[in-house]
């Protein structure tokens, strides 16, 4: 119920939305079942890394270990860092999705990720301590779309299928961290 009235951020927001609605469209038209999960900054092995098209958590976890590996103590940080997002680890996606799938309703949407807001100067933390480099953060403005806060109420999901995240960030950061550097040596 949040998506409507629609208010989504230009392109990446409508490309979203709009995915929706044409996904639902094919429901009622040709009956196809539908179901919908929404992702909420998902994170974890295998995803990208770099190129600029990363997301946060595997962008930070990147220039941190880089900043150590280069012997560097700068990285840039958009924002100010207390933006909160509901980071999850890739296993729980994974299983969410599944959930959805197998037990979602058809035509329903489902937010998957962690309902446990954390900030991004405390994830930025949580690498530091995992590779033992304290960087020091050079502050950009806030990239164009992006927001404060966001956060995934999974509490439909979890009714409707029991799904509840189970990996912390203290146990998915150091298994990202792992599989990056056995990616990159």
């Amino acid at each position: 119920e949040d998506a409507y009235p629609a208010d989504p951020e230009d392109g990446y927001g409508w490309e979203k939305l709009f995915s929706e609605r044409m996904c639902t469209h094919f429901m009622e038209d040709y009956g196809i079942e539908v179901r919908i999960a929404r992702y909420h900054s998902i994170y974890g092995p295998y995803g990208t890394y770099d190129g600029g098209r990363e997301k946060a958590p595997a962008a930070l976890c990147r220039k941190v270990l880089n900043a150590k590996l280069n012997n560097h103590n700068k990285i840039q940080v958009w924002g100010d860092g207390k933006q909160t997002r509901t980071y999850c680890y890739i296993t729980d996606a994974i299983e969410g999705f599944l959930r959805v799938i197998c037990f979602g309703k058809s035509g329903d949407a489902y937010n998957i990720g962690n309902n446990k807001p954390v900030e991004l100067n405390q994830f930025i933390k949580e690498i530091e301590l995992i590779l033992d480099k304290k960087s020091i953060k050079k502050i950009l403005p806030m990239q164009p779309g992006d927001v404060e806060e966001t956060a995934a109420d999974i509490s439909k999901l979890n009714k409707a299928t029991g799904f509840v995240p189970s990996t912390s960030i203290e146990i998915g950061i150091p298994k990202f961290i792992s599989w990056y550097r056995t990616f990159h040596n």
